[in-house]
């Protein structure tokens, strides 16, 4: 009596753990394999003509109705591959049903099955074993292929699948260091051909492949593998070079290039090594002038060519500094000497560009009223005899090279007028650093010059 109490409860266990689908269909669970009671006097189920489908993921029976009132059910049993013993995968607990599903199939798979009626806890004798194969799995598409060589981007065609049933084509991507492969898009429609995969790495290899999908999810086994190499970046642009010495612009030139894919040059700019780069220019020929408008202006610039689909080289690695030809050096006060009735000055050459020189007079009679006038030279010296009484001047000399630059102005001397004498006497007073120590003193020359009108000159 025991032993049937615990042999009910484990029919019972296997049969709650089943889950139906449509015709009595169910996801079957294995039940426990045991000696099963049987009773002759109950009848053998007996498949239609036409009781038995066999699909890839699935199998159907069909059987003939039960008459017998006794009967509470049907049990199926059943066997995987060359297994001796079946188990029990599902009770179905009404005598007139005559359809069961059986979902839980795996493709390319030998089952054997058994179908009794049950009463209480005894059998009817086991119908005639039905072995079956399930379909093998569903083939994917036929022929596949791949598009190398594409800007960042891998482009994969494939002949459409002969099924009508094929809903869907999924596509798998696997990178070169990827271990598994990565689902990235599904195409709905059996007659799509193509699918463009983009933003990709360059110079990059990848792996594709196609399943197919039925209208009713069955999941086909996986195409060729195809693969796809990106197009690379252009070569890098050798040969950059920045001019330093033309006056408020920098030159620069490069190695032409010989890409097949050339499209432009792409110029940048920045103040710093490591600063922000701007793009200045696009250019067809490697040369390119950079109008500054300052002196001593300086730059790092970078230069990349761009090919026909947009990708550009690498440019970080190959900077140059190009400047604009700086201001010479000012000249520097050798003497100045006030005779009584002229400011005499002399001044040394310190830059060898110096070509000309002006100077600046600041005449100041008050707190307020000040005059300022500029003189154009060649000479290292200069004369001023347009002198007023009771005046404060002040001198500074900037020199001029042969590109017109102006240099910053010297350091300034300072000539106190009282009074014009026509003896000569010296009443100079220098604000300028201490001079530097120079050989005696030459006679100064009397090249009187005139002003300037309207010269723009620093005079910090």
């Amino acid at each position: 009596m025991k032993m049937k109490t615990l042999l009910a409860s484990f029919l019972f266990v296997g049969s709650t753990l089943l889950l139906f689908s449509g015709c009595n269909g169910a996801n079957p669970i294995p039940g426990i394999g045991q000696e099963l009671k049987e009773d002759p006097k109950l009848p053998v189920i007996d498949l239609t003509a036409r009781g038995l489908v066999v699909e890839m993921n699935e199998i159907a029976f069909e059987w003939k109705p039960v008459e017998d009132m006794e009967v509470e059910g049907i049990k199926v049993y059943r066997a995987v591959g060359d297994a001796n013993v079946t188990t029990l995968v599902k009770t179905i607990e009404n005598r007139y049903s005559t359809h069961f599903v059986d979902l839980d199939v795996k493709p390319d798979t030998k089952y054997t099955y058994e179908l009794r009626t049950y009463k209480g806890d005894a059998v009817s004798q086991k119908s005639k074993k039905i072995t079956v194969y399930s379909k093998p799995p569903l083939p994917s598409v036929s022929w596949i292929y791949a598009k190398n060589g594409l800007p960042r981007m891998g482009k994969i065609l494939w002949r459409p699948h002969k099924n009508q049933a094929v809903e869907k084509y999924i596509i798998e991507r696997k990178a070169i260091d990827d271990e598994e492969w990565e689902r990235i898009a599904t195409l709905k429609g059996r007659l799509q051909a193509e699918y463009i995969d983009t933003g990709l790495k360059d110079k990059y290899t990848y792996r594709y492949r196609v399943r197919v999908e039925t209208f009713d999810g069955i999941v086909s086994t996986p195409s060729e593998i195809v693969k796809v190499v990106t197009k690379p970046l252009p070569p890098v642009v050798t040969g950059l070079q920045a001019t330093t010495d033309l006056p408020k612009k920098i030159f620069l030139t490069w190695n032409k290039s010989n890409y097949k894919d050339f499209e432009r040059y792409y110029l940048y700019r920045s103040d710093a090594k490591n600063g922000r780069y701007e793009l200045i220019a696009k250019l067809y020929n490697n040369r390119f002038t950079d109008e500054i408008g300052e002196d001593g202006a300086k730059y790092f610039y970078k230069v990349a060519q761009r090919d026909i689909d947009g990708l550009e080289s690498k440019k970080d690695d190959f900077i140059v500094m190009g400047s604009t030809l700086p201001k010479p050096y000012p000249p520097t006060f050798d003497e100045a000497r006030f005779d009584g009735s002229a400011v005499h000055l002399r001044w040394f050459r310190v830059d060898p560009r110096s070509r000309s020189y002006i100077v600046e007079r600041k005449a100041k009679t008050g707190w307020f009223d000040e005059k300022t006038d500029h003189y154009k030279t060649t000479s290292k010296t200069f004369v001023d005899r347009n002198l007023s009484p009771n005046t404060t001047y002040t001198y500074r000399v900037y020199a001029v090279d042969g590109n017109k630059i102006l240099s910053k102005p010297s350091e300034p001397v300072t000539v106190e007028v009282t009074e014009l004498k026509a003896a000569l006497s010296d009443v100079v007073r220098t604000s300028s650093k201490k001079r530097p120590k120079t050989k005696a003193a030459q006679p100064l020359t009397t090249e009187e010059v005139a002003p300037i009108d309207g010269l723009e000159v620093d005079s910090e």
